[in-house]
């Protein structure tokens, strides 16, 4: 599987890294919104993790200027909004699934895992 990473805190970023990478999945990680978008129109990836809270392009805008694009690449948005309505805007936006951190990495596999069958179905 071939993952976009989004996530400018680089801890997170590495573990998230290590992880996949552990699983046998490629991995591309960018630190901002702006270098996600233009990933997106030069690779295809399976599986997008998105943080919100991203310096410059925001996460909720790497999704929306995606969606306009017809960019169908499914997206796990991954951030410490945990209210209900970033919930809800943030799946409204257009994203296929919303995980709040802190997480369990089991959790995150799981989901990246069930967002790449429904790719597949």
């Amino acid at each position: 599987m071939n993952i976009l990473l989004v996530e400018d805190e680089a801890r997170v970023a590495d573990f998230i890294q290590r992880g996949l990478k552990g699983e046998g999945w490629a991995v591309t990680h960018v630190p901002d919104g702006e270098q996600a978008l233009d990933m997106l129109t030069s690779r295809t990836f399976d599986v997008m993790i998105l943080d919100l809270m991203l310096p410059g392009v925001s996460g909720q805008d790497v999704c929306r200027k995606m969606r306009a694009q017809r960019d169908q690449t499914p997206v796990l948005m991954l951030t410490a909004l945990d209210g209900m309505d970033e919930r809800i805007k943030g799946l409204e936006l257009g994203a296929d699934d919303y995980l709040t951190k802190p997480f369990d990495f089991d959790e995150l596999m799981a989901r990246v895992k069930a967002l790449r069958r429904r790719q597949n179905a």
